[in-house]
C-alpha cells in the first residue's frame, strides 16, 4: 500500500479563496436576477398580468387600453388574448412572457445575471479542483467538499440546459439563492480541513459511485424547483379559471413563469432523465460495499434510504404513466422523493450512526469499525 500523499496547504488556501469568491461573485447574479424579475416585469409581464379578465370558462379578454402619443394624439393599443385552462385537467395556457425574455432592460439584466453565473461557476469549479488536487483525490471526501461539489454540479446542470437553448433563466433566482445558502452553510458549520481519507476509500468506486450521486442530487434538484413553481403557477391558472382575481404577487411573479404545464413536464423530463442513473448509483455502492465489506447489502441507513429514495422516485414515473395521479398529486409525491434524498444527504449523513456516517461532518464517507 502506497502512502497518502501529504496536503499542499497553498492549494487548499487557493480553494478557499476561490470559493469564498464565487460567493461574492454568486451574490451579485443573484442581484442582478432579482433585478431582472423586478424591472422586466413593469412592462410586458405586468400588462399580460393586467389583461386578464376571464370572459368565458376558458378563455380572458382584455379590453383595449388608450394610451397618448408624443404628438398629443391617442392610440389603441390591443391587449394579447390570454387562453387560460377551460378544466382542472387541461394544458393550454401559454408560458408567461417571463420564461422567453422579458422587455429589453429585463433581458440586459438577465444576461448580466448569466454571465455572472458563468464566472461564480468557474471560480466554484476552480475551489473544487484546488481542494482536489491539495490532497491528490476526489473531492467528495467530506461532507464540506460533497457540498461544494454538489452546488457546482447544480449550477453546471443549469447552464447546460440553457446552453441546450432551453428557456430555464426563471429558475437562475432559486438557483443562486439556494447556491449560496449551500455555500454558506459549508464554509460555516461544515468546514472540514483539506486531508488524506482513510486507506480503505482509496478506490476507483469513490469516483464512479459518489460522482453519480452529486449529479443525480443536482438533477433531482433542478426538478424539485420546477415541481414547487409548478404547483403555485398551477394554483394561479385555477384561480384565473374560476374568475378569481390575482393579487400583485402573482401579477408580478407568478405570471413571469412558464405555464404549469410546461413546468410540470419540465420536471418530469429530468427526473426521468437521470432516474436510471440514481439506480446505477445504488448498484455502484452496493458493488463497493461487496469489495469493502464483503456483503453487497446490509441495511445500514445510507443503503436504506437511498433504496427509500428509489422507491420514491419510481413511484413518481409510475404515477406519472396513470391518470388519476397526473399533476398536483404526483407533483406531492415528487417532492416526497426529493424530500427523501435531502434526508437521505444531510439526516443520515450527520444525524445517523452507520457505516455511511458523517456524525463528526469531518473525514470518510464511510465509517466502520474495521475501518
Amino acid at each position: 500500500m502506497t502512502l497518502a500523499a501529504a496536503t499542499n496547504e497553498n492549494l487548499a488556501n487557493i480553494s478557499n479563496t476561490l470559493i469564498y469568491s464565487s460567493m461574492a461573485v454568486y451574490t451579485l447574479a443573484f442581484l442582478a436576477y432579482i433585478a431582472e424579475w423586478l424591472f422586466g416585469s413593469r412592462s410586458k409581464v405586468g400588462r399580460t398580468a393586467a389583461a386578464l379578465t376571464t370572459t368565458t370558462a376558458g378563455t380572458a379578454t382584455a379590453p383595449a387600453v388608450t394610451a397618448r402619443q408624443a404628438g398629443g394624439g391617442t392610440a389603441v393599443l390591443e391587449r394579447p388574448q390570454v387562453v387560460v385552462r377551460a378544466t382542472g385537467g387541461a394544458r393550454d395556457v401559454p408560458d408567461g412572457p417571463g420564461a422567453h425574455g422579458g422587455d429589453q432592460q429585463g433581458d440586459l439584466y438577465g444576461r448580466i445575471a448569466i454571465s455572472l453565473t458563468v464566472l461564480a461557476f468557474a471560480l466554484e469549479s476552480g475551489g473544487v479542483l484546488t481542494r482536489a488536487l491539495s490532497v491528490e483525490r476526489a473531492p467528495w471526501g467530506n461532507m464540506y467538499e460533497f457540498n461544494l461539489t454538489f452546488s457546482t454540479t447544480a449550477v453546471g446542470v443549469y447552464l447546460l440546459l440553457l446552453a441546450l437553448k432551453m428557456n430555464i433563466r426563471w429558475l437562475g433566482l432559486f438557483l443562486t439563492t439556494s447556491v449560496l445558502l449551500d455555500l454558506g452553510l459549508a464554509v460555516t458549520v461544515l468546514y472540514t480541513d483539506s486531508d488524506q481519507l482513510v486507506p480503505a476509500l482509496h478506490s476507483y468506486w469513490l469516483w464512479i459511485h459518489v460522482s453519480t450521486a452529486i449529479l443525480c442530487g443536482a438533477v433531482f434538484y433542478v426538478g424539485a424547483v420546477g415541481t414547487i413553481l409548478y404547483l403555485f403557477r398551477d394554483s394561479y391558472e385555477n384561480k384565473l379559471a374560476s374568475g378569481g382575481q390575482p393579487g400583485q404577487f402573482a401579477r408580478s411573479f407568478l405570471e413571469r413563469l412558464p405555464a404549469a404545464a410546461t413546468l410540470d413536464k419540465f420536471s418530469y423530463r429530468v427526473n426521468a432523465a437521470v432516474f436510471p442513473l440514481w439506480t446505477f448509483t445504488i448498484i455502484a455502492g452496493a458493488i463497493w460495499a461487496g469489495d469493502a465489506w464483503g456483503r453487497y447489502w446490509g441495511w445500514d441507513p445510507k443503503e436504506t434510504w437511498s433504496f427509500i429514495t428509489w422507491v420514491a422516485y419510481a413511484g413518481y414515473l409510475h404515477a406519472r404513466a396513470t391518470a388519476g395521479w397526473k399533476g398536483r398529486k404526483a407533483a406531492y409525491l415528487a417532492l416526497l422523493a426529493f424530500a427523501c434524498w435531502l434526508f437521505n444527504y444531510y439526516g443520515v449523513n450527520i444525524f445517523v450512526s452507520g457505516k455511511h456516517s458523517y456524525a463528526d461532518v469531518g473525514l470518510g464517507v464511510l465509517q466502520s469499525a474495521g475501518f
